[in-house]
């Protein structure tokens, strides 16, 4: 659990840096940028707190730790490329997935880690407050929408699955 939840902070991280590297280009997106920085150093947090726990229980990162971060700028920088709303599409996305799994995660530690399922429900807790500020910001008004939604969502399904075994 610990590995593909580092994977995906990782990953997350990386999506909101590929994102402000091509919104910081664009006219207009001062409000976008510096609310994905504030995003970002939240993914940062979480990934701070994921990079603990595995030294902590000896528990190695994943083996696709650098396709994760490569994949992530990827995804933010190309969802960026088709507009800010595109951009918080794919937070949408995401945390739509992340939401699930971090709560499943949480029951599933519950009785043997209650200290471990409730930071993966503060955790949880954060990443519905990315969704809320990406829906906020026109999400589902991005040209596309629903296959960019479900292509991510798709995505980060597989992701959790590779990760779950490298």
């Amino acid at each position: 659990m610990l590995r593909v939840d580092h994977a995906g902070e990782l990953a997350a991280a990386a999506i909101y840096r590929g994102q402000r590297a091509v919104l910081r280009e664009a006219a207009g997106a001062g409000r976008s940028l510096a609310r994905i920085a504030d995003l970002e150093a939240q993914e940062d947090e979480h990934l701070a707190r994921f990079e603990a726990l595995l030294t902590e229980r000896k528990v190695r990162p994943s083996l696709l730790s650098p396709l994760w971060r490569a994949a992530g700028f990827g995804l933010g920088a190309a969802t960026a490329l088709i507009g800010e709303r595109a951009a918080h599409a794919c937070t949408e996305a995401v945390e739509s997935v992340i939401e699930d799994h971090y709560r499943a995660q949480a029951a599933e530690l519950e009785p043997a880690e209650p200290d471990l399922a409730a930071e993966l429900l503060a955790f949880r807790d954060d990443e519905l407050a990315h969704k809320a500020i990406a829906l906020a910001e026109g999400a589902r008004e991005a040209p596309g929408y629903p296959l960019i939604a479900a292509a991510i969502r798709t995505g980060c399904r597989l992701a959790i699955r590779i990760a779950e075994k490298l």
